[in-house]
């Protein structure tokens, strides 16, 4: 009475009613869980506040565009200024004692001077369509056998910094 039917069965039986048994298993339960489509999917509500979050956040940083482009720009010409400044230094530093004129760029000691220098760096005395920055160097009075210059780079360079500010400017005093 406590055996299972299956073992009381002849085996073709058996096999037939092992067989359908696992046929009725598979049916009987379904293979995944489903879920209620009102759980499982998003309101319309969620979806717009989704979208309203992600288009704040778009024109938050649409809107940072140009100041990060204008600090790009204002970044890369104070780096172009100070290394004109670091060439004139440079140059001033390595003229020879008896000399009183600079081997690179003509700069006259104790003599104020104005060069304009284009993208690439390169000096001219004169203004031209390519200048960029505009480098003014004046000297002060000094004990005989000291220069002290005040080295000003503006640009750009068309722009006068005794009548009217410039876009921007880098200045050191030199020794």
């Amino acid at each position: 009475m406590g055996e299972p039917l299956t073992l009381i069965l002849s085996p073709l039986v058996r096999g037939e009613a092992e067989e359908t048994a696992m046929t009725l298993n598979r049916y009987a339960r379904p293979p995944y869980r489903r879920c209620d489509s009102r759980a499982a999917a998003f309101s319309l509500v969620e979806l717009v506040l989704a979208l309203g979050i992600v288009a704040f956040c778009l024109f938050a940083v649409f809107g940072l565009m140009p100041v990060g482009m204008q600090t790009n720009r204002n970044a890369t010409s104070q780096t172009a200024a100070a290394n004109i400044i670091a060439a004139i230094v440079a140059d001033l530093r390595t003229t020879p004692a008896a000399a009183t004129t600079s081997p690179q760029f003509a700069i006259t000691f104790g003599t104020d001077k104005t060069l304009y220098f284009d993208a690439s760096g390169q000096a001219s005395i004169s203004l031209s369509p390519d200048s960029r920055y505009q480098l003014n160097i004046k000297w002060n009075s000094a004990p005989t056998g000291l220069h002290y210059a005040d080295l000003k780079v503006t640009w750009p360079a068309p722009v006068d910094p005794a009548t009217t500010t410039p876009s921007g400017s880098v200045e050191i005093f030199a020794a």
